[in-house]
């Protein structure tokens, strides 16, 4: 196993004074200077050495959950001419990849507490290897349902695991930063799953794939088992007096939930799955300018997490919460599906690209949920957010397959009905979900309004700046609404 020079600080200077209460036992670090004024160039060294053994690793697990989770859009038409199968069995074989992921959220965050993300993600790896191998020799619906499940569990803990990793050796002030690349890198994963497959797939079966994607992912599980350190943690005080009953009472969590929810999990299920074939039913796209639709779709995803995360960064230090990015991000999502439904006159890679952005807004969900919550409970609470981001994709996934097939295919395509009818059903509970996001602004403005006759009796020497004036609106708002946000 790796290890690492013992004077290598992996926390900052602020934190170091709180190692006795995070309960995470670190080598002392020594404060004298390095000889012949090495000191500049050997830090960047051992950086580069667990970008090497510990963040690389990771981002290679989370690059194959994203593979598997959007395989299937290129591999629809193949599989359902092979096996046989309806476009309901499409869309429950498909989503079935989110429900095992969001069952296992809560319990495999309790695993990395408990056994570290090394440990526990090459396990589960392991299993997805097995799952990805049994698909490939899947003849029925069963068979192609349980390898789908131990694919979904297998990459279950891809992300937290590598998140959890982030936080273990890296310094805080690298974190968000860091967590942002991970997600970028693993979201190429999708990348991978368009034109690269198909060329691929254009000398082999999907079955020839599905078994180079278990030997890949067999490899990463050794790779990660056998390179990434191990780092010893104990449970702190502190986080033994909070449980998960903390978070699901919290007003501000079911507050943010709902929209983050049918956001996330809905941009999902689309990309993975329904994009595909809207693209050939409703727009009419041959095969070619299909693969490059999902190609442009899956590089716009990769960059947004990047995007997302600077975005955040960057208003944050301008007095601009991630609450209010969260509710641009779902406005803009929620346009970007009327025009799919309204077939606005726009080119279709524009909504589309829109969608696959929206994919990579838990950056910005994160960072809310961080705000709301103490650093010994933020993994549970992110934890119970992804139970509802994957719980949300499976029930989006499924049901859209279910209203699809209530519609006849007439030349193998399905109506534009079909298709408005499923989307606009999710639209809707979109904007419910905004709305109840808002409330709380709504609440306070209607009071700003009704309360305006007395501005004019304000002193004029009492009079506050804009600057002054936002910060004290968002922090009269969190007291009048009772800790809603």
């Amino acid at each position: 196993m790796v290890t690492f020079a013992p004077g290598y600080k992996t926390r900052s200077a602020d934190r170091s004074k709180d190692t006795a209460s995070s309960g995470v036992h670190r080598a002392p670090e020594s404060s004298a200077p390095a000889k012949n004024g090495h000191a500049s160039t050997r830090q960047p060294a051992e950086t580069w050495r667990l970008i090497a053994y510990v963040f690389l690793p990771f981002a290679a697990g989370y690059y194959l959950s994203y593979l598997f989770r959007t395989i299937n859009a290129l591999i629809s038409d193949r599989l359902t001419l092979e096996t046989g199968i309806g476009t309901a069995d499409l869309g429950l074989l498909t989503s079935v990849y989110f429900l095992i992921f969001a069952a296992a959220q809560i319990p495999i965050g309790i695993m990395l507490d408990r056994f570290g993300p090394r440990r526990v993600q090459s396990a589960l790896l392991l299993v997805a290897a097995a799952g990805a191998g049994l698909f490939a020799m899947s003849t029925g619906l069963l068979s192609l349902l349980i390898a789908r499940t131990m694919i979904g569990l297998g990459v279950a803990a891809a992300l937290t695991a590598g998140l959890k990793s982030i936080v273990l050796w890296f310094p805080t002030e690298r974190v968000a930063l860091l967590n942002g690349y991970m997600i970028m890198l693993g979201s190429l994963g999708a990348v991978t799953a368009t034109a690269p497959a198909e060329y691929l797939l254009a000398w082999m079966g999907w079955r020839e794939l599905f078994v180079i994607l278990a030997t890949a992912t067999a490899a990463t599980a050794m790779l990660i088992y056998v390179v990434v350190p191990e780092r010893v943690t104990l449970p702190s005080a502190a986080s033994m007096s909070v449980t998960l009953s903390s978070v699901f009472g919290d007003k501000r969590f079911w507050r943010i939930a709902p929209l983050s929810a049918t956001c996330v999990g809905s941009a999902w299920s689309l990309q993975g799955l329904w994009a595909s074939p809207w693209l050939t039913d409703v727009e009419g796209f041959d095969r070619a300018s299909l693969v490059g639709h999902m190609f442009i779709m899956s590089v716009v995803l990769s960059g947004g997490a990047w995007l997302f995360g600077t975005t955040v960064h960057y208003f944050r230090r301008r007095g601009v919460g991630a609450e209010t990015i969260l509710a641009m991000v779902a406005v803009l999502f929620i346009a970007a599906e009327l025009a799919l439904i309204l077939r606005a006159p726009l080119p279709s890679i524009l909504p589309w690209s829109i969608v696959a952005i929206v994919g990579t807004a838990t950056v910005v969900s994160f960072a809310v949920i961080a705000n709301y919550f103490p650093p010994e409970l933020t993994g549970r609470a992110n934890g119970a957010l992804n139970v509802l981001h994957f719980g949300w994709a499976f029930l989006a996934q499924y049901a859209t397959g279910l209203i699809l097939e209530q519609w006849s295919c007439g030349d193998d395509h399905r109506s534009i009905l079909a298709y408005q009818v499923a989307f606009g059903l999710n639209v809707a509970l979109q904007i419910a979900a905004l709305a109840w996001f808002a409330l709380p602004w709504f609440r306070y403005f209607t009071r700003w309004i009704r309360s305006c006759p007395f501005i004019m009796a304000v002193n004029t020497s009492d009079v506050i700046g804009p600057d002054h004036l936002s910060e004290q609106t968002v922090g009269q708002m969190l007291v009048d609404d009772d800790a809603e946000w």
